[in-house]
């Protein structure tokens, strides 16, 4: 269940992220964004080999992260989840009062559909893991 929830507010920010830097999706970050990478005139087989790289950085980053979230002691991880929760409102607020009155209304939209995905993903999962307790 833990690792759902901290699964579910990663994904719940990447949104943001995306967002609050146009000039880099979820799959470009940091020195190595779309700007880096264009310098270099990469081939089509060198940005795919490159892409794969990078995503699989990204799970390890995950995993690791992961890792040590599990050491925590319960009431350190609700706190966690409470703050990075109030900073991922904060920032969507943030973002949504630099928006025009119509870029506003597709903005609450987009975050309707994504908080529906994440609700209906936490229900696969929760069916999945029934279903693999039973199996056992």
């Amino acid at each position: 269940m833990r690792k759902t929830l901290i699964a579910a507010l990663f994904a719940a920010a990447l949104p943001t992220i995306a967002l609050a830097m146009p000039d880099a999706g979820p799959h470009h970050g940091g020195q190595h964004g779309p700007r880096f990478f264009k310098e270099l005139n990469l081939n089509q087989e060198q940005r795919q080999q490159i892409g794969q790289l990078m995503r699989e950085q990204m799970k390890g980053r995950h995993a690791i992260t992961e890792r040590y979230l599990e050491k925590l002691p319960a009431a350190e991880q609700k706190a966690m989840q409470d703050e990075l929760k109030a900073q991922q409102d904060k920032t969507q607020s943030a973002i949504r009062a630099k928006l025009t009155p119509e870029q506003q209304k597709q903005f609450d939209e987009l975050q309707k559909k994504m908080a529906e995905r994440r609700a209906e993903r936490a229900e696969f999962e929760a069916w999945k893991a029934e279903k693999a307790q039973k199996a056992q």
